[in-house]
């Protein structure tokens, strides 16, 4: 879609939103990087750290560097509530014209914001970091990374972006959209490029964690696949349709074949070896049982979404915050 673009001047104030979770290793540079790159923005800005509960000593070091920068706000939630529901917390707080979002570990450089603000400039709502190459990762977490972008694209969204995660930049007209969709299993990659609203990308290198751990192991990629594949598509429940007609093709053609060698052997009696045997028997019970057990465990998964969004819980739960006022201390579910 061909978007009329209208240029605008820079945001008056910008959100930087950090989900961290176990980062005590990166904070010192992390806050260095910061203090280094965000003069120059030439932008006034915020940054929002929010912890999601770290069992390391993250949040000690959030609350020092609260202490020392007035810029700096924190929200500490009660729990480890995952990745996506802590950027949620800092959308929902966020009180600049435009939010960024990025990760602790500075594999997505801070100077990428620069270009950012320039397409922000010229009128784009959605500016999203988009990965060339990806230093300091494995092989097998390349492959990985290079499937799961373009399985996502097929099941999620015919827009969503290849090999780009969740560093971008969002417009306040966005960031309003966004908060406004609370479904409680969040693909915010998804609902970015299902909300519309001019998109472009820029391109980067995406450097090596500077310290401590990777936050999305094969495990944790796998579950998000899940829950972006459940919650954005009708392809799964299709699947299980198609899964169904080709084993009743493969029943019906087993069958057919059956019962033309009985014939040939009872009613032609052609001297043909006839053997009706277990074998076809239990191949078939495998093929329609396994197939039966894959829908309705597709279906489980459908199931278990609904029921999850009508409980009506909040999306998360704030333990305590640092700058932030009081009434916003909380995640209650718009219906």
């Amino acid at each position: 879609m061909h978007h009329y673009l209208v240029p605008r001047k820079k945001p008056n104030l910008l959100s930087l939103i950090i989900p961290c979770y176990n980062e005590e290793e990166v904070l010192n540079i992390l806050k260095k990087k910061l203090r280094d790159t965000i003069p120059k923005f030439q932008v006034k800005t915020e940054i929002i750290l929010v912890n999601d509960g770290s069992s390391d000593l993250t949040i000690v070091g959030l609350m020092q560097w609260a202490k020392e920068d007035a810029s700096v706000r924190v929200i500490s939630l009660a729990r480890n509530f995952g990745h996506q529901i802590a950027v949620t917390a800092g959308m929902d707080h966020a009180r600049g014209d435009a939010v960024v979002v990025m990760d602790a570990d500075l594999q997505d450089p801070p100077e990428i914001i620069l270009e950012m603000l320039k397409k922000y400039e010229e009128g784009y709502d959605v500016v999203y970091g988009q990965r060339l190459a990806r230093s300091g990762e494995s092989f097998f977490k390349k492959v990985t990374a290079w499937a799961f972008y373009r399985l996502m694209k097929i099941l999620v969204h015919k827009d969503l972006p290849l090999d780009s995660g969740d560093f971008r930049l969002i417009s306040r007209r966005c960031l309003d959209a966004l908060n406004g969709l609370r479904e409680n299993h969040r693909f915010l990659r998804g609902m970015n490029a299902w909300i519309g609203f001019p998109q472009t990308p820029v391109y980067y290198n995406r450097d090596p964690r500077v310290a401590g751990e990777t936050k999305y192991p094969l495990q944790k990629m796998l579950k998000l696949a899940m829950n972006a594949a459940v919650s954005f598509s009708p392809l799964p429940l299709r699947f299980s349709l198609g899964l169904g007609i080709v084993v009743a093709v493969i029943g019906f053609a087993v069958g057919v074949y059956a019962l033309f060698r009985a014939f040939q052997h009872f009613i032609l009696q052609m001297p043909i070896v006839y053997n009706p045997g277990w074998a076809t028997i239990v191949t078939l019970i495998c093929l329609i049982g396994g197939s039966i057990l894959i829908s309705i465990g597709i279906l489980g998964e459908y199931v278990a979404r609904i029921f999850e969004e009508s409980k009506g819980r909040p999306l998360y739960v704030v333990e305590f915050t640092e700058g932030i006022r009081t009434e916003k201390s909380s995640a209650k579910p718009k219906r």
